[in-house]
């Protein structure tokens, strides 16, 4: 799952990201609205977390930017403005929640996961294709009730896949999704290649249908027709 944190405090912004990428999140960050403003412009995210006082400019049309280019991810407003014009403005605007500084990083990322699950898995905690069960809160995967051991990148492709499914996503969607900002400095998509051989032979262990397609010259379709 991959999030992008808009927060100008330097320890906030360091200690949200640490905690967040034990949790197993890929974490971006901006830390002004015009770097913001460029991110959302040209990246996807299942999660936004957006402070409203921001150098340059207000958090609030970052969230309108984010509405007009109807992105699927979700949003939460963390701010130290208590003034409820603010919270009813942001939400009014779009955004799926509202955390008031100073909070507690258990219940930040308790929110995250409840609107990750809301938006992404209708509300689930445990997703269920076929014979393949995943639960991404415990970054876990069974295959005919049969544990799957899987490397972070290799779970987090998968799990890309399987929201995804039916859907053909390009090497660069995969490969931002896998490593972000650093997505932009690979000389090439083996790396992603190598990930996805390692994630079928795995799968296939277990006895599970290949349910990945090669779309050649564009990228991969997670095909299930059941």
């Amino acid at each position: 799952m991959k999030i992008l944190l808009i927060e100008d405090e330097p320890e906030l912004r360091k200690s949200i990201k640490q905690y967040l990428y034990q949790e197993g999140y890929l974490v971006e960050s901006a830390l002004d609205f015009r770097k913001a403003s460029e991110k959302v412009g040209l990246y996807d995210y299942d999660c936004i977390l957006v402070d409203i006082t921001l150098p340059l400019g207000s958090g609030l049309d970052i969230i309108k930017q984010i509405k007009e280019t109807h992105s699927k991810a979700g949003i939460i407003i963390i701010s130290a403005k208590n003034s409820l014009d603010d919270k009813i403005v942001g939400l009014d605007l779009g955004a799926d929640d509202y955390l008031p500084k100073p909070f507690d990083l258990a219940e930040l990322n308790a929110r995250v996961k409840a609107l990750i699950r809301r938006k992404n898995f209708d509300g689930n905690k445990s997703i269920v294709v076929n014979e393949i069960t995943i639960v991404p809160e415990d970054r876990s995967v069974k295959v005919n009730d049969e544990v799957v051991n899987l490397t972070g990148k290799e779970f987090d492709l998968l799990l890309f896949f399987v929201s995804n499914k039916n859907r053909v996503v390009s090497k660069n969607a995969i490969a931002e999704h896998l490593c972000g900002d650093d997505a932009d400095q690979a000389d090439s998509h083996d790396f992603i290649y190598v990930h996805l051989k390692n994630l079928r032979k795995k799968l296939a262990e277990k006895g599970c249908d290949d349910y990945v397609q090669t779309i050649y010259g564009i990228g991969y379709n997670f095909k299930v027709s059941k």
